[in-house]
C-alpha cells in the first residue's frame, strides 16, 4: 500500500510583507518592484499575438515570491501558471489564486487525490500516474485536465514522440481525463545557433501532426520559454511558459533583444563602521589584508540569505551610489566592504546588493558572472529570510 501524501512542512513563500509590517524591521530585504513586473509582462504579451501565457512562477517566482507575483500577473491577464510540485500549486490555491496551475514537475500516483482536490493540472507521462488521476477524478465525481509531456532532445522527464503517438490515444480513453495540453521543453533555444531547437520542434510538430490525422485535438500546445518567446516565433503554438523574462532578464546568448527591466533588489544598511591601519585581516581565513589606512563596513547579510560566498573578495555592493569592493570572506550572516573612498559614508547608510543607484547598476547576471554561474540561481538562491518588500502599483 502505498503511504498517504502529505506536504507538512513544507514553506509556502518566504516572508513576503508591505511597508507596515514588523518583518519590514530587518534591514536587509529584497524588493519586489510590480511596475516593472508589469512592464515585462506586456513585452510578453506584445510578442506573441493573443497566444495564451503560463507565467512560471516556480521556485518561488525565481526568488521573487509566488503569491504576490502570481496575484498580480492573474490580474494582468495571465492564462496558467507553472509550477514545479505539488506543494506549490496548493500554496497558490490557499493564497485564492483561481486561475489554472500547472505542475511541471514529476507527479507520483500518490499525489493524485491531492492534485484532483486542489484543482491542479498535472503534467503526464507514464500510465500509473495518468490511471492514478483517472481514479482519483472518478471519486470526485469531475473530469480533470491533464498535460503531456514530450522529450523531444531535453533528455529529462517525458515521452519519445514515437511512444506519446500511442500513450495520448491510450489515456484518452480513460475515465476522467481529459488531455487538454502537449508540452516539450528546449535544451538550449537561448543559444544564437538554433539548429537543435529546430529538431526538437520537428519532432513535436510530426508528433502533432500524427494526433491531428487521428482525430485528437489538443488545445494548449507550449514549447516556448522565455527565449524562444524572444527569438523564435516558430516554437509560439497556442501559449507561451515565459519565466526569466517576466522577471527582468535576458536569458539569450546574444542578449539585447528583451525590453525588460529587473524586478528584484537586494539592499541593506551599514550596521558597523571600523578605522583600522594597515595590515589588518578582515574576515575568516585572513583572506583581504588592509593595504593602508581603511574604513571597512559590515552589513548584515551573508550566505545564508543567499549572498554567495563565491563572492569573497570579488563582489561589489553600491553605497553613496559608488561602487565598492567586498573585503574578505563572505560569512553566514555578514559581509564586510572596504568604504574607504567614499565621503561621508555612515552607519545606517543604504548598500545596494542587485539594483541601481544613481548611475551605478549591479544586476543577477552580474553576480552569476562572478560566482560562474546564471542569473536564475542568483535570484532563486536569495533565502527565505530574506523578507520580500512588494512595492504595490498606484492607481
Amino acid at each position: 500500500m502505498r503511504a498517504p501524501y502529505t506536504d507538512r512542512g513544507y514553506a509556502c513563500s518566504p516572508i513576503v510583507s508591505g511597508a507596515d509590517s514588523p518583518a519590514t524591521d530587518r534591514p536587509t530585504k529584497a524588493v519586489i518592484d510590480l511596475h516593472a513586473l508589469t512592464h515585462n509582462y506586456a513585452e510578453v504579451t506584445r510578442r506573441i499575438s493573443g497566444r495564451k501565457v503560463l507565467a512560471v512562477v516556480k521556485a518561488q517566482a525565481y526568488g521573487h515570491g509566488a503569491i504576490p507575483v502570481a496575484r498580480h500577473l492573474a490580474g494582468l491577464g495571465a492564462h496558467m501558471f507553472g509550477v514545479a510540485l505539488v506543494e506549490e500549486g496548493r500554496c497558490l490555491r490557499d493564497a485564492g489564486i483561481t486561475a489554472p496551475i500547472l505542475v511541471m514537475g514529476p507527479v507520483f500516483p500518490e499525489q493524485a487525490e491531492v492534485m484532483v482536490t486542489s484543482d491542479l493540472t498535472a503534467l503526464v507521462y507514464t500510465l500509473p500516474v495518468a490511471k492514478a488521476l483517472s481514479d482519483a477524478a472518478g471519486n470526485a465525481g469531475r473530469t480533470v485536465p491533464v498535460h503531456v509531456k514530450i522529450d523531444t532532445g531535453m533528455g529529462r522527464i517525458g515521452l519519445t514522440p514515437e511512444a506519446a503517438a500511442e500513450f495520448v490515444p491510450a489515456i484518452s480513453t480513460l475515465p476522467g481525463l481529459f488531455v487538454e495540453g502537449l508540452m516539450t521543453h528546449f535544451s538550449d533555444a537561448d543559444l544564437r545557433d538554433k539548429k537543435f531547437a529546430a529538431l526538437q520542434m520537428d519532432r513535436f510538430e510530426s508528433l502533432m501532426g500524427s494526433l491531428d490525422a487521428k482525430g485528437i485535438t489538443i488545445p494548449l500546445r507550449h514549447a516556448a520559454n522565455s527565449a524562444a518567446v524572444l527569438e523564435y516565433d516558430r516554437a509560439l503554438l497556442t501559449m507561451v511558459r515565459p519565466g526569466l523574462m517576466l522577471y527582468g532578464y535576458d536569458p539569450l546568448e546574444n542578449r539585447g533583444a528583451a525590453n525588460v527591466r529587473p524586478v528584484l533588489s537586494l539592499v541593506t544598511r551599514i550596521a558597523s563602521l571600523k578605522k583600522v591601519p594597515a595590515g589588518v585581516p578582515i574576515s575568516y581565513g585572513r583572506t583581504f589584508v588592509t593595504e593602508r589606512e581603511s574604513l571597512i563596513a559590515t552589513i548584515p547579510i551573508g550566505y545564508a540569505d543567499g549572498y554567495s560566498r563565491g563572492l569573497s573578495n570579488r563582489g561589489e555592493a553600491i553605497v553613496r551610489e559608488k561602487r565598492v569592493p567586498v573585503a574578505g570572506r563572505v560569512c553566514m550572516d555578514m559581509t564586510m566592504l572596504d568604504v574607504t573612498g567614499i565621503p561621508g559614508v555612515a552607519a545606517g547608510d543604504e548598500v545596494m546588493l542587485i539594483g541601481s543607484s544613481g548611475n551605478e547598476r549591479i544586476t543577477a547576471d552580474d553576480i552569476a558572472a562572478k560566482t560562474g554561474t546564471i542569473a536564475y540561481e542568483v535570484l532563486c538562491g536569495i533565502s527565505g529570510r530574506v523578507p520580500r518588500i512588494v512595492k504595490q502599483v498606484q492607481g
